[in-house]
């Protein structure tokens, strides 16, 4: 498993040696920022997985770099900050902070809070099926070139989002007739068949993104270039 990379913008030298003792204890990876700006600049460099921002910094504020980072990536923020104000734990939601942690803060809780937002986000990530430049939002029941929102029966919908959420495995007509169709189903397995060859045709002109292969006598996967 990857190690997770933490982003940590305070303009504070104890803070962030705090932060960095605490978080490297527990497996993440951590780089560090002095301020907002060099923070905004690290985050259009490197991939992380989250970021803990205060909000007082030279150059730019959290509330900005929080927003900023919003446009880019969709990953947990944690706002720190020295006030207890409600206006300000208002503005920093209204700027797409996840969680608002006041200091001092306990580092156990602040770690309570990062494994919570992780658990979040990755029941969130579910719903959200990336095969490249196809998205699939099963909140929504939408999917999506970015451009594009293709409008699908419902089974095709669930059907491509079962292959979808495991690329490479195989399933058989039998255990997909169950997971979409419901054990009671009463039609021709066949049924599958005619519904791959619709998503085939749907999505003819996105075999560069994923495609739908023929397993003989097994079944159906799901293949995705560069997963």
């Amino acid at each position: 498993m990857r190690m997770k990379h933490l982003l940590i913008a305070d303009d504070d030298l104890h803070i962030r040696a705090l932060l960095r003792h605490v978080l490297l204890r527990e497996g993440y990876r951590v780089t560090e920022a002095e301020d907002g700006l060099a923070a905004d600049k690290l985050s259009q460099q490197e991939r992380f997985d989250l970021a803990i921002l205060d909000v007082m910094m030279p150059g730019l504020d959290g509330f900005t770099l929080c927003e900023r980072l919003r446009e880019r990536e969709d990953i947990p923020i944690i706002l720190l900050t020295a006030r207890d104000q409600l206006t300000d734990k208002e503005k920093g939601y209204l700027h797409g902070t996840d969680d608002y942690v006041t200091k001092p803060f306990e580092p156990e809780e602040l770690l309570f809070r990062i494994k919570a937002l992780f658990r979040r986000y990755l029941r969130t990530s579910n719903d959200r099926i990336r095969m490249n430049r196809i998205v699939i939002d099963r909140k929504t029941a939408e999917v999506t070139d970015g451009d594009t929102v293709f409008l699908l029966p419902l089974k095709e919908l669930e059907l491509l989002s079962q292959l979808a959420q495991f690329p490479g495995r195989v399933f058989s007509r039998e255990e997909l007739i169950r997971l979409i169709w419901g054990a009671d189903y009463e039609g021709d397995d066949r049924t599958v068949d005619v519904h791959i060859k619709r998503l085939r045709q749907r999505f003819s002109a996105y075999e560069e993104d994923f495609s739908i292969e023929t397993v003989r006598g097994l079944g159906y996967k799901i293949e995705v270039p560069g997963r």
